[in-house]
């Protein structure tokens, strides 16, 4: 089953001097604050921060902020109760507002700084300084780290206003994109896809700004026309969010001995990452050099998993940088992401994002990420020959890895025990010659269907006589090799446990945000119940509103079909 079971429920924290107690801050406790920055966390202007893991900032509180919705699931894994979403201290606290919090919380947030890498390219002008020392979390602030229910997390503020790393932007999200990665969130959750988690979102009644976006029934490449939109704060958890750019940024210094600690800076965030992320995985008795050779196994196995799984939901991260890429091999930001619908290898939401970071080619920008972070942890073993060789040695198996995990997961999608290369490259051709839907279409063949009628569900085109007769031919293919090597019912029960009934689609997605900016959330909740059961057979209502084809007016529709980062 690839989909997590449910979580029995916790002990119930019913109050926030209950929630406080659990703060625990192990990345400012053990890493470096930046020796520039104020103790208050007065640091919202754009700056270099030359050295130090993290910058303390006070996050920027929205005004008059209300309610849009939290996850009950996520609360009641952590033990939370349901109500404490709507305390007015808690509201507070993650719209933004840590004035009243008691230790041993803290009143102030963290930043980091991460470096840019594009496909195993080095970066620095995205930095307004030209010198890579600006970019980082530039409207992401963390504002809690602790154990709770037996597990570390640490919740970020998205949209918490600006920060030294914002290169002079606002710090600030709207309430669009807000919802879309509150409920993407807690959808890949459900998928069974390594994820971050959504906690809460709050928008604010009285603050907009105003961002680029698409006219009504624009085909626009890029935003058409600029827009006013509610200011909003999503709250993001995660075991950490350390990400593949912080262990460059802090590598390069030390390659470029930027400052004496450099090296010891490195050294430092990677063994913090085995702690928050690897702890479980990695005997820490262990010899330092011994640790990363299993660290980058470990990684290397998440990551070529997680891109499998990608590949299987039809989901697009659109942007895969090493700084969009989690050191803990889960999914992470957001930002121009997009699920596949018409099926094509090609497929890329984001306009900016060019076709090396489309659907099918993120395996190889997996690898390009995975380069950097083999890149940035080999300073560390260089006075140990064995361990340098193991752990090149298990860079050198990235493709291998990852190839394994593709076949096995395509072997999964079509209910076979193993990887059929010849009748996977017939499908994939006869499903691009037909626009077929791809969630539709594999939910119908995992009924096994006796012919094609069935299938024709999520054919966007009427398909010729040839075509058909191929398809005709591959399907009976197809059935030999199920029929022969396995129960049909336990096949396609497993089958319905990897290909969801219920995705992410964009036209679907939209009505929600355009109704929440009008204080409307219904549909924002209607939608986080239909996307928590995506692999369950739900009502004939639900099904002939969500399960269906894209329609014809929403092809190439700006902000449906394909947007910009503006968020």
């Amino acid at each position: 089953m690839l989909h997590p079971s449910k979580p029995s429920a916790a002990p119930c924290i019913t109050t926030v001097d209950e929630f406080e107690k659990l703060a625990d801050y192990s990345l400012m406790d053990s890493l470096n604050t930046d020796p520039d920055s104020t103790i208050d966390g007065d640091d919202h202007l754009a700056r270099q921060v030359f050295s130090g893991h993290f910058v303390p900032v006070t996050p920027t509180p929205l005004k008059n902020p209300v309610y849009v919705t939290h996850s009950s699931t996520f609360f009641n894994e952590l033990g939370l109760s349901n109500e404490l979403a709507f305390n007015e201290k808690f509201c507070k606290l993650f719209s933004g507002d840590l004035s009243a919090t008691r230790e041993p919380m803290r009143q102030v947030g963290w930043a980091t700084g991460y470096a840019l890498s594009i496909y195993g390219r080095e970066y620095t002008q995205q930095c307004p300084f030209g010198t890579g020392n600006g970019y980082g979390d530039g409207r992401a602030i963390s504002v809690f780290e602790g154990i709770i229910n037996g597990k570390r997390w640490e919740m970020q503020l998205k949209g918490g206003g600006p920060t030294p790393y914002c290169r002079g932007a606002d710090g600030r999200a709207v309430l669009r994109s807000s919802v879309r990665e509150f409920l993407a969130q807690e959808y890949m959750q459900v998928l069974g896809v390594p994820t971050s988690r959504s906690l809460t979102l709050y928008v604010s009644k009285s603050e907009t700004i105003t961002r680029p976006w698409y006219s009504q029934q624009s085909q626009s490449t890029d935003p058409d026309i600029l827009v006013e939109n509610p200011v909003a704060i999503s709250t993001r958890v995660a075991p950490s969010f350390l990400r593949v750019g912080q262990l460059e940024l802090f590598a390069r210094r030390a390659r470029s001995n930027t400052h004496p600690r450099a090296l010891e800076e490195l050294r430092m965030i990677v063994s913090h990452l085995i702690e928050r992320e690897y702890k479980n995985n990695i005997n820490q008795n262990l010899a330092f050099t011994v640790q990363l050779v299993e660290l980058a196994r470990l990684f290397r196995d998440r990551l070529t998993l997680l891109v499998a799984n990608w590949l299987r939901i039809g989901y697009c991260q659109g942007n895969f940088n090493s700084d969009n890429c989690a050191a803990g091999g889960f999914t992470l930001d957001y930002g121009p992401f997009g699920f596949c619908e018409i099926f094509d290898p090609k497929f890329q939401p984001w306009t900016g994002g060019g076709k090396h970071f489309s659907y099918f080619n993120q395996p190889i920008a997996a690898e390009a990420n995975y380069h950097m972070f083999w890149k940035a942890l080999r300073p560390l073993l260089e006075e140990d020959d064995k361990a340098l060789k193991e752990f090149d040695e298990v860079r050198d198996g990235f493709e291998q890895a990852m190839n394994k995990q593709i076949q096995k997961m395509w072997a999964a999608k079509l209910g076979l025990k193993e990887y059929n290369s010849n009748l996977f490259e017939e499908l994939l051709q006869l499903m691009i010659n037909s626009k077929v839907d791809y969630t539709i279409f594999f939910r119908e063949l995992s009924h096994i269907p006796n012919d094609l009628s069935a299938l024709k569900k999520s054919f966007y085109i009427q398909t010729s006589q040839q075509i058909n007769a191929q398809w005709k031919s591959w399907l009976q293919s197809w059935r030999d090799l199920v029929l022969n090597k396995g129960n049909s019912t336990e096949t396609s029960k497993t089958m319905k446990l990897t290909n969801p009934k219920y995705t992410w689609r964009e036209w679907l997605i939209a009505p929600a945000y355009q109704q929440a900016e009008e204080g409307d959330y219904s549909l924002v909740k209607e939608l986080q119940e239909v996307l928590s059961h995506p692999y369950d057979e739900q009502s004939k209502e639900i099904e002939d509103k969500y399960y269906r084809l894209k329609p014809k007016a929403f092809f190439n529709a700006g902000g449906i079909s394909h947007y910009s980062c503006s968020s």
